[in-house]
């Protein structure tokens, strides 16, 4: 926990309430049963003596201040003063949750240099349209719920991940059509803040009705076609690009009601598949020690993996060119 100490060996600091419960004591006085978390980790927390007002709920900013102390072989903050984070208070949100190293803004800016530059006028329209329109959602909305990415700014990192390794597929291979291969890289994932439904952290909490009857896929098509329709394109490239968004989960059994059917499709697809595999690796082997094997990984074919030592297990992008 990223706590400050104080000259009077108190200590304090801004934490989220991962906990927050009010139970009686024995003496039959009411108090707070708490889980104070940040970027770094949790502890559990005790606030005596409450007064019940009905302030305080899970997910909540407060600032604490109290002791750590040791209870029954564990530490536990024992909370002298609580109060909720205000706006004017001084503190970042990106340290006390999960989040991008590189802010989602200045990726959103990064992905919108590159479709500005583009010489097909419809993907051009069409991708600016739909980005601009989600700017505030996108820039901080995670990519998955547990799993790959799970972090403020994680869709952009994702996002960018894919284009960044898009556009040295198409350095290889100059048969690929880049603008829409980077048209449906940029787009394929957009539909996500219209399906998760995010907690006061920022973070993924659960998902839509919308999210849950529908999905991403469908939902990204969806937006797409409007978008066109609204821009009075009429191209078959409109097709194409729901058809890249509801088939880069490649296959029915993870969610794709369409395979890939042409190359720039199964590319995206791939590429997809392999950004959420490099960093679901990494998360898992960072937790064990080098010559250690992890556990079994559910989202990764349920396979143990090995903590080889020569590499750096920490998912980071090259944003340069």
């Amino acid at each position: 926990m990223n706590f400050k100490t104080l000259p009077n060996g108190l200590c304090d600091g801004f934490v989220i309430l991962k906990k927050c419960e009010e139970k009686n004591a024995k003496n039959g006085s009411v108090y707070l049963d708490l889980v104070l978390g940040d970027k770094d980790g949790e502890i559990s927390a005790k606030l005596w003596d409450y007064k019940g007002d009905g302030l305080f709920e899970t997910e909540m900013v407060v600032k604490v201040r109290g002791t750590i102390e040791q209870y029954n072989g564990h530490e536990q903050f024992r909370v002298m003063q609580m109060r909720p984070a205000g706006a004017s208070d001084d503190y970042n949100l990106s340290d006390l949750v999960p989040a991008s190293d590189t802010g989602g803004a200045q990726i959103f800016d990064i992905l919108m240099r590159k479709v500005n530059s583009f010489r097909d006028d419809d993907l051009r329209k069409i991708v600016s349209s739909i980005m601009n329109d989600k700017r505030e959602q996108l820039i901080n909305c995670p990519a998955a719920f547990k799993l790959h990415h799970a972090m403020l700014g994680g869709l952009m990192l994702h996002t960018v991940s894919i284009v960044r390794m898009a556009e040295e597929i198409c350095k290889i291979y100059p048969n690929i059509n880049r603008e829409l291969l980077l048209s449906g890289a940029i787009l394929h994932d957009t539909a996500k803040t219209m399906e998760f439904k995010l907690s006061k952290t920022g973070l993924v909490k659960g998902y839509s009705t919308q999210g849950e009857l529908i999905g991403h896929l469908v939902m990204g098509a969806m937006y797409v076609e409007e978008t066109a329709c609204r821009l009075g394109i009429q191209s078959e490239k409109v097709v194409l690009l729901q058809h890249m968004i509801l088939s880069h989960h490649g296959v029915p059994e993870f969610g794709s009601p369409v395979r890939p059917m042409f190359l720039e499709a199964h590319i995206l697809s791939s590429l997809d598949s392999l950004d959420a595999a490099i960093f679901e690796i990494n998360a898992a082997t960072s937790k064990v020690k080098e010559g250690d094997f992890t556990d079994r990984q559910w989202a990764l074919d349920n396979r143990k993996l090995y903590n080889h030592g020569l590499s750096q297990n920490e998912y980071k992008v090259n944003l340069e060119e």
